[in-house]
């Protein structure tokens, strides 16, 4: 039987699923990523910094005046994705991350005083809000390296005691 992560020829494979705590871990060690959310029935996308809470939470500051604080005050259960990684482009290694859930406004002035000091903006724009992402569907995946193709062979060196003499003619 083949091992779940190798290929029938024991090569490993180029990806790797993650845990649920494997892949939280990951996205708390890393400050930016993107929301995903509907704007006019089409997918909309935002770069974003993030605090990851011990219980997962997912919290993010935006606008009041945003595409996305718009599409979750008009709707207090709206779906959203929120996707990070890390990628090495020369190795093409890394993880990525994609937490899909329940976006909400954080209310209580305490936790909001409190991301405010955490999360500081990008932009001059006012960063008013703050958004909390509940982690209902958690996946990840870790993206790992190809096995070195063997080169040429390497030509023979003589050994230190080879005398000029000694090497064929």
């Amino acid at each position: 039987m083949i091992p779940p992560d190798r290929t029938d020829d024991g090569a490993p494979n180029s990806t790797v699923a993650l845990g649920r705590a494997e892949a939280m871990r990951l996205l708390a060690g890393i400050a930016y990523g993107r929301v995903v959310f509907t704007r006019d029935a089409l997918p909309a996308i935002r770069a974003v910094n993030h605090v990851v809470e011990a219980d997962g939470r997912v919290v993010v500051r935006t606008r009041l005046t945003s595409r996305l604080t718009s599409a979750i005050r008009a709707d207090s259960g709206v779906v959203v994705a929120y996707e990070a990684d890390e990628i090495d482009p020369g190795t093409h290694t890394g993880w990525s991350v994609v937490v899909t859930g329940l976006a909400r406004p954080v209310a209580d002035p305490h936790r909001v005083a409190r991301y405010e000091r955490m999360l500081r903006p990008w932009t001059a724009a006012t960063m008013d809000t703050v958004v909390e992402i509940e982690p209902t569907i958690v996946t990840g995946i870790r993206l790992v390296g190809a096995p070195e193709s063997p080169g040429p062979p390497a030509p023979p060196t003589p050994s230190p005691k080879a005398e000029k003499n000694d090497l064929p003619r």
